[in-house]
């Protein structure tokens, strides 16, 4: 009995301990459920895939998970067409037939869950996640600048640095 009334302390208290995964194990999953999709159903399978993969993430790892999902559904088309097009004639043409097939026939699919993992980001903290990484590029960038008065921190090129040398005198 005791456990129960922790556990009901804690949902109520907003603190629910449940799977997170890192930016690689949201990303594997989403991969696993895309290639399984890609058998029977690509589209719908690939966007429950997303926001399985956007919900289960850490927060912290939010910024790589929303530019993996058309990367994911492009490795897992290429991956499953070439092996249909290894039982073909012409295994290069099968290839491209079955490639622009297969992403146009669910592009609609993918933009759909390409926003949906967008949005669904945005309202799990994204935006904090990319304020932190401008702050961090920002504060790498700060490069230290001579002050008026002081010496450049480089010599400049010696006039005649780039002539080309003449070796003894000129014949007549």
């Amino acid at each position: 009995m005791r456990g129960t009334d922790q556990t009901a302390q804690t949902v109520r208290a907003g603190k629910v301990a449940g799977l997170r995964l890192t930016a690689r194990g949201a990303v594997a999953l989403l991969l696993v459920v895309t290639l399984l999709g890609q058998v029977f159903s690509p589209g719908p399978v690939f966007v429950v895939g997303c926001v399985a993969a956007v919900l289960l993430v850490q927060p912290r790892d939010l910024l790589p998970l929303v530019v993996t999902p058309p990367l994911v559904f492009f490795a897992t088309a290429v991956f499953v067409e070439f092996f249909r097009s290894l039982r073909a004639g012409s295994m290069l043409q099968a290839l491209g037939l079955g490639l622009f097939t297969s992403l146009s026939s669910a592009a609609p699919w993918l933009f759909g869950g390409s926003a949906l993992v967008l949005g669904i980001a945005y309202w799990r903290g994204l935006s904090r996640n990319v304020r932190e990484l401008r702050d961090d590029l920002a504060a790498r960038a700060e490069v230290p600048r001579p002050r008026s008065g002081e010496e450049p921190a480089f010599d400049p090129e010696p006039e005649g640095y780039f002539e080309p040398r003449v070796y003894g005198e000129a014949r007549d």
